[in-house]
């Protein structure tokens, strides 16, 4: 069976991603143009487009359509702007993240994911202001403060360490809780002080160390 990549991909616009009120012009665009399906496994290629999560691998699972649509919209990255992304996965959020600004450097603590991602990157073509790092971010530290950080796992508690990477008016998205409910959040670095915006319920994988401890019941 011949797929219809275009297709596909404008049909996930239209159907999943601007009725979940995804309304950004530059993140709609992003989407209709990158090819997500070079970033799917090949076994999961047919469903590249569909409102789905898809395995990575490590417990590790690729977002659905929709979500990385308000993460991006949510974002507001620019073009004159550097993103920190904690959890590479597939690479196809990084180029997404790519596209939009000006430069990203983008983590991932396991090594077979991160080597996959860079390859797909250069493949495509749209790694070239992208830098992948095999680190734990929950370990990793950097002088640098970036305009966006964008978690792409979901943690039980915002780890203080990934706020402290923002540059004034700086945002970062992260998805927080205890499964299976979690609470999409926007934290903004605002002059006036922290501003914490609530966007939406889901439930993500957790980053490796970021689950809560096991509670034990007697």
């Amino acid at each position: 069976m011949t797929i219809n990549y275009t297709q596909a991909r404008e049909n996930m616009v239209e159907q999943q991603v601007r009725p979940w009120d995804v309304l950004d012009a530059r993140v709609l665009e992003t989407l209709a143009t990158l090819p997500r399906e070079a970033f799917v496994a090949e076994t999961h290629r047919a469903l590249a487009y569909a409102d789905l999560e898809l395995p990575l691998g490590h417990g590790q699972s690729m977002m659905k359509p929709v979500v990385e649509g308000r993460t991006l919209q949510a974002l507001k990255p620019q073009a004159g702007e550097d993103v920190l992304e904690i959890g590479t996965g597939s690479g196809y959020l990084t180029a997404c993240l790519g596209n939009l600004a000006r430069e990203v450097v983008s983590l991932e603590i396991h090594p077979e994911l991160a080597a996959a991602a860079r390859a797909r990157l250069d493949a495509t073509g749209l790694g070239s202001n992208i830098r992948i790092d095999t680190a734990d971010a929950l370990a990793w530290d950097t002088d640098r403060r970036f305009d966006v950080v964008c978690v792409t796992g979901a943690v039980a508690v915002v780890p203080a360490r990934f706020l402290q990477w923002l540059r004034p008016s700086g945002r970062l998205f992260v998805v927080r809780g205890v499964s299976p409910v979690m609470e999409a959040v926007l934290h903004v670095n605002d002059v006036n002080g922290p501003r914490i915006e609530s966007l939406f319920e889901t439930d993500l994988s957790y980053l490796v160390g970021a689950a809560p401890a096991p509670q034990f019941v007697f």
